[in-house]
C-alpha cells in the first residue's frame, strides 16, 4: 500500500467513524457502497477495507455477509461499554498519576482549562458547537491518562470512549454544574497525585454519565 492510499484509506475511516460516533449514519442503518462511494469520495476497495476495519473495531456490522450496516444500539451494549470504559480509564489514571511529570501537569491544565472555558458557554445556553465541546472533554480524559505509559491501552481506552460518545450523542443532553464539579475534582486530585480520590470522582463521573444517558433514551 502506498503512503497516498494509506492516507487516502485512513482519512476515510475518521470520517465515516465520525458520521457514525454523531449520528449522521444513524444505527442500524444500511451502508450501501454506491451511496458510500459518492459521499466520501473514494473508491469500492477503500470503502471495503475502511468497513472491514469498523466492523473489527465494533462500529459497523457484517451481518452473514450480507452486507455491512452501523452497529445497533441497546441499553445492554451501553451498560457494558461503561463498565469496560470505568476499567480501562481509572487503572489508566492510576498509572498516569503515579508516572506523569511536569508536562503531563502543563498539558493536563491546559486541557481542563479549554473545557472549562466551553461548559461556562453551555451553561449559559451556548451550545452552538457540540462537537468542539466533545472534543476538548476528550482531550481532557486523554489529558489524564496521557502518563500511564500504555499505548496498547490508550489504543483500547479511545475505542471505547468513542462508543460510549455516541450513546452520549445519540440523546445529546448536558448535565451542567454536576460534570463541571466533576471534572473540577478530578483535575484537583490528578494535580494533588490524590489517586484514590481521583478514581473516585472518574468512576463517578463515569456512572453518572451512564444513568444520565439511559434515563435519556
Amino acid at each position: 500500500m502506498t503512503k497516498q492510499t494509506a492516507t487516502i484509506g485512513s482519512s476515510t475511516y475518521q470520517r465515516i467513524k465520525h458520521d457514525i460516533i454523531f449520528g449522521v449514519l444513524e444505527p442500524g442503518s444500511k451502508l450501501k457502497l454506491e451511496a458510500l462511494k459518492e459521499r466520501y469520495s473514494t473508491s469500492n476497495s477503500t470503502l471495503r477495507e475502511t468497513l472491514n476495519r469498523l466492523t473489527s473495531d465494533g462500529f459497523v456490522e457484517a451481518p452473514e455477509q450480507r452486507g455491512f450496516r452501523v452497529t445497533p444500539v441497546s441499553r445492554e451494549d451501553l451498560i457494558e461499554i461503561t463498565e469496560l470504559r470505568v476499567l480501562l480509564e481509572c487503572h489508566a489514571l492510576e498509572q498516569s498519576i503515579e508516572n506523569g511529570d511536569t508536562d503531563w501537569e502543563g498539558n493536563l491544565v491546559a486541557a481542563h482549562h479549554k473545557l472549562h472555558l466551553m461548559e461556562q458557554k453551555l451553561l449559559g445556553g451556548d451550545d452552538s458547537d457540540v462537537e468542539l465541546w466533545k472534543r476538548y472533554d476528550w482531550e481532557f480524559h486523554q489529558a489524564l491518562i496521557a502518563a500511564c505509559n500504555s499505548k496498547n491501552l490508550l489504543a483500547l481506552h479511545s475505542t471505547i470512549f468513542d462508543k460510549y460518545l455516541r450513546y452520549q450523542m445519540l440523546v445529546l443532553t448536558y448535565r451542567g454544574d454536576v460534570a463541571v464539579n466533576e471534572h473540577r475534582a478530578m483535575f484537583d486530585a490528578a494535580l494533588a497525585r490524590d489517586t484514590k480520590t481521583a478514581r473516585q470522582v472518574l468512576e463517578a463521573h463515569i456512572r453518572n454519565g451512564l444513568s444520565h444517558t439511559l434515563e435519556a433514551m
